[in-house]
C-alpha cells in the first residue's frame, strides 16, 4: 500500500480538545483537556485522521504513537501531552478505528497495519523517511500497537531510529493461561458480527462489557483513576467502523506478538511493562527482551496492562530519558534455540545497517505544497 499521489500530510482540520471533561485530571498527570491539532491524509483510497501535539517550528524530534486495540488516539493523550514540549508528537487513529476510515480492500491484520504505518510515516515526512533514509523517526506502540510497531520496525528498520514498546504483547493469547478467555472473546466478536446489524452493534458496544474489562484491568484503587479509565473506555471503545473490522483486528491481536520479530529489532528498543500485566508476565517479558539485541527493560510496580492510564507521567519520563540517552549496548545473543515463549519465533535475521544517533532524527515535519498555499492564503 503506497501513499496516494500528493497526499503528504493534509491541511489542518482545526484544533480539537481531546480531553473529555469527567476525570480528565488523573493523579500524576497535568492534562487538563489537552489541545491537539487534527489533520488528515489520504492513503491508498482511505482517509486517515491524526493528531499533532505541539505542532510548531521548533527543532524537535518526531515521535509517532500507535494506540491499542479498540482504542483511538485518546488512549495515548496523557503520554503525548507530557512529551509535547520536547517532541513533535503525532498520534493517528488506526484505520477502521476512531475517525479514520477502514481499509477499502484488505484485511485489518498485522501486515496491513504495519504497511499502513510505513505509508503514514512516508507521507508525514513528505518522503524524507523511507526504506533508504539515513535517519528515521521514533515510534511508540502500546499493546496491540506494540505488535504493529514492532512488525513495522522489523520490516523497515531504516525508518525507525528508536522503538518504544509499552505493555508489549509477548505471549500468544490463544496459548497458555489466557487461552480460554481469548477464545471466549473471539466467540463474542463473532457473535456480534453474526447477529442482525443493530443488535450486533449493541452487543459489541455494551457498557457492561467495557465496564467489566475496565474494572478487571485497572489496578489502581484511586477512584479518580478508575473513573477516568471507565469513562475513556465507554467514550471511545465503540468508535470502530464496523463489525468486520473489529473481528479482523481482534483475531490479529490474539494471533501475533512482538516475540515473533524480537530478534529482528536492530534499533535501540525500550520496553515498559506493568508488573501486574495479565497479558504478559514479567518473566516472559524478560525472556522476550533478551532476544532484542539493544534493549532496555523497565518494570513498573503497581500497574498492569493500563500503564498509559495509570502511570503516564512515569512512562513519559522513561521515554524521554531513553530517547535522549546513549543507545543501550548490544546484549549477547541467547544460547541455542529460543525458549518456547512463542513457538513461531523466527531465527535472528541479518543485522540491519547501524542507525545514526538519535540526535540525527528527522527533526522537521515538512508541510505539503497544498498546506503551504492555504497557510499563505490565511495570512493574506
Amino acid at each position: 500500500m503506497a501513499a496516494a499521489t500528493g497526499a503528504r500530510h493534509g491541511a489542518p482540520e482545526g484544533g480539537e480538545r481531546t480531553g473529555t471533561g469527567i476525570g480528565a485530571d488523573v493523579p500524576g498527570s497535568t492534562v487538563q483537556n489537552p489541545w491537539a491539532e487534527r489533520r488528515s491524509v489520504v492513503l491508498d483510497g482511505h482517509k486517515v485522521r491524526y493528531w499533532f501535539y505541539d505542532v510548531d517550528r521548533a527543532p524537535k524530534p518526531l515521535l509517532v504513537l500507535v494506540h491499542g486495540f479498540r482504542g483511538d488516539h485518546h488512549g495515548l493523550q496523557l503520554i503525548a501531552d507530557r512529551l509535547r514540549e520536547r517532541y513533535h508528537v503525532v498520534v493517528p487513529d488506526l484505520p477502521g478505528f476512531g475517525r479514520s476510515e477502514p481499509f477499502p480492500d484488505r484485511p485489518h491484520d498485522i501486515a496491513g497495519y504495519a504497511d499502513f504505518l510505513r505509508a503514514f510515516v512516508e507521507a508525514l515526512t513528505d518522503g524524507a523517511v523511507d526504506d533508504g533514509a539515513a535517519h528515521g523517526v521514533a515510534v511508540l506502540g502500546h499493546s496491540f500497537g506494540s505488535v504493529v510497531a514492532a512488525h513495522f520496525a522489523a520490516a523497515h528498520p531504516a525508518m525507525v531510529e528508536r522503538l518504544v514498546l509499552v505493555n508489549p504483547i509477548c505471549e500468544p493469547a490463544l496459548e497458555g493461561g489466557q487461552a480460554l478467555l481469548s477464545r471466549l472473546t473471539v466467540s463474542y466478536y463473532r457473535l456480534g458480527r453474526a447477529l442482525p446489524r443493530r443488535l450486533g452493534r449493541r452487543l459489541l458496544s455494551s457498557w457492561l462489557v467495557t465496564d467489566a474489562m475496565s474494572a478487571v484491568m485497572t489496578k489502581s484503587q484511586d477512584p479518580r483513576v478508575r473513573g477516568y479509565v471507565r469513562h475513556q473506555h465507554r467514550a471511545y471503545f465503540s468508535a470502530f467502523a464496523d463489525r468486520d473490522v473489529l473481528l479482523e483486528a481482534y483475531e490479529a491481536s490474539v494471533s501475533h506478538t512482538v516475540a515473533e520479530v524480537a530478534m529482528q529489532l536492530s534499533m535501540p528498543t525500550l520496553l515498559v511493562v506493568g508488573a501486574q500485566d495479565e497479558l504478559g508476565s514479567v518473566a516472559a517479558q524478560r525472556t522476550m527482551a533478551s532476544w532484542i539485541p539493544r534493549h532496555r527493560l523497565e518494570v513498573l510496580d503497581g500497574v498492569g496492562h493500563l500503564v498509559h492510564y495509570e502511570a503516564p507521567g512515569r512512562t513519559a519520563e522513561l521515554v524521554h530519558d531513553f530517547l535522549s540517552s546513549p543507545a543501550p549496548e548490544p546484549s549477547p545473543a541467547p544460547d541455542g534455540e529460543p525458549p518456547a515463549l512463542h513457538a513461531q519465533a523466527p531465527p535472528a535475521g541479518d543485522a540491519a545497517p547501524d542507525t545514526a544517533p538519535f540526535t540525527g532524527l528527522q527533526r522537521v515535519v515538512r508541510r505539503g505544497h497544498r498546506e503551504r498555499r492555504e497557510h499563505r492564503g490565511r495570512r493574506r
